[in-house]
């Protein structure tokens, strides 16, 4: 393969200029399936908006909802016309029928099943609290697509130094057997601390086009 074989199809991304596109309660009203896609998943507490706000420089952008039913849309921001970050609702619905939970969780599996543009996911736990059983569900649905996943552990400020990166070995350590599609780091959204090595993973992420090669 020669150099310009390897050139990236799509330019680099620019993060600050992420604007709201739409929002879908179903498979059938997301955008067009075509471009490049990452999808921020987590618990409701894991600090989901606060990262993504933090990594776009824009404290309005995903907004923390008032009402469980508006928690159940998939939110799209549109980085070019052809890559976008995708906001999903964070599990857990403290407030929600149990009906409505697994209605969701149908939908949810079909997004990521079925999402042709998907890329990649990251996936947002507490670093005080990482690997939840929601979170173990969604890191066995993306294995099973062999989706690549990179883990924030958010809050870190929340910890000293030791115990936060103690966390992150422990993370690293459950996750030795999926390290060709799961990778952990840690980040704060209050200090803006972890923005490089999550910028590395979704420019890589949203300008190649042989992510999912191997799955024609």
């Amino acid at each position: 393969m020669t150099d310009q074989d390897q050139t990236p199809t799509a330019p680099t991304p620019n993060y600050r200029r992420a604007q709201y596109l739409t929002s879908a309660a179903k498979l059938h009203q997301c955008p067009p399936d075509e471009g490049w896609e990452v999808a921020f998943a987590g618990r409701s507490n894991a600090g989901k908006s606060s990262a993504i706000n933090s990594l776009t420089n824009n404290k309005k952008l995903a907004k923390t909802s008032r009402t469980p039913g508006r928690t159940q849309l998939i939110n799209f921001f549109e980085l070019s016309s052809s890559q976008r970050l995708v906001d999903l609702p964070g599990y857990g619905f403290a407030k929600v029928p149990v009906a409505v939970k697994k209605e969701w969780t149908r939908q949810l599996e079909n997004y990521l099943a079925k999402r042709q543009c998907l890329r990649g996911m990251i996936l947002l736990m507490d670093v005080r609290h990482p690997l939840q059983p929601f979170d173990e569900q969604m890191l066995y649905w993306a294995i099973a697509a062999h989706m690549p996943v990179h883990i924030l552990l958010t809050k870190a400020d929340k910890l000293k130094k030791g115990p936060a990166n103690n966390s992150l070995l422990a993370v690293r350590k459950a996750m030795k057997a999926h390290e060709d599609l799961v990778s952990v780091q840690l980040f704060s959204a209050l200090k803006h601390s972890g923005h490089e090595q999550l910028i590395a993973v979704l420019d890589a992420w949203l300008t190649d086009e042989s992510v999912h090669e191997d799955e024609d």
